[in-house]
């Protein structure tokens, strides 16, 4: 926390974050810039790359009032709700050329930071649940860079995920994951996983008969550790690569008590 005029303090943004967003943001529009057909499918989703775009500037817009403290209804938490309310906006929303849409993802995504460092501390309302400002702004840098990641797939062009900004989502995806877990495969399980990201961040999931605890520490002995990198990691729980593929090319390790485990923990959560 830093003082500002009057007594007050304000929340800061982890070291990077704006940065990130910035640059990601910058570097999607980049990719849309001069695309004439934005009909083109894109790979793994019923959308356009017009529409992915669309959502992108929708999204990006939503984020920047949310840092301003204004509630917005948006679906009931689910990710089911948040895909039905996706497709209502859409609807409601014609523009799909794709210098338009370059020009509000950049925009929208640098309201949102301009609110979020002038608003004082306290939660915002979210499609996922209450969160500080600063994981609201780890959930737009997270979800640019999913449909960043489609986009660029879609368009031929490299995508812009990589482990610094992965790093840079952990404060979203670690609040998310209770928020969006499984209820059908996660009924009665129980078990204490570590989660290691090659090179970096380290944190706990456990299960007890169901219901999910995300810890900042491993838990001291878990039943299940699995190392993982970084990107792959972000890939997987964001519902981009299939977690088998992954384990098979040696970007998963498990180990520990009950190893078996490990292919089971991808199931365990419902892509937000």
């Amino acid at each position: 926390m830093e003082p500002v005029t009057g007594g007050e303090t304000r929340d800061t943004l982890p070291a990077g974050l704006g940065d990130a967003v910035r640059a990601t943001a910058e570097e999607i529009a980049a990719v849309l810039r001069g695309v004439a057909d934005t009909s083109v499918p894109v790979p793994g989703s019923r959308w356009t790359v017009g529409e992915a775009a669309a959502h992108l500037a929708q999204a990006n817009e939503l984020m920047a009032d949310l840092a301003t403290g204004r509630e917005r209804g948006y679906g009931d938490g689910t990710p089911q709700s948040l895909a039905a309310a996706n497709e209502r906006a859409l609807a409601a929303f014609g523009e799909r050329a794709a210098e338009p849409l370059a020009g509000m993802i950049a925009a929208h995504a640098d309201a949102c930071l301009t609110a979020a460092d002038g608003v004082g501390p306290g939660s915002v309302v979210t499609p996922l649940g209450p969160m500080s400002r600063a994981v609201l702004v780890s959930y737009l840098l997270t979800h640019m860079l999913g449909h960043g990641y489609d986009l660029a797939r879609a368009l031929g062009r490299r995508h812009m995920v990589d482990r610094e900004r992965v790093a840079l989502s952990l404060p979203f995806l670690m609040t998310a994951m209770p928020r969006v877990t499984n209820a059908a495969t996660a009924d009665g399980f129980t078990a204490r996983y570590a989660i290691r990201l090659w090179g970096g961040a380290r944190f706990g999931v456990t299960f007890t008969d169901g219901a999910v605890t995300v810890s900042p520490r491993p838990p001291a002995r878990p039943d299940c550790t699995i190392a993982i990198e970084p990107v792959t990691f972000f890939l997987m729980a964001l519902g981009r690569t299939d977690p088998h593929g992954a384990m098979a090319r040696g970007r998963v390790l498990a180990w520990g008590r009950r190893p078996w485990l490990a292919p089971r923990f991808p199931a365990l959560f419902t892509a937000p």
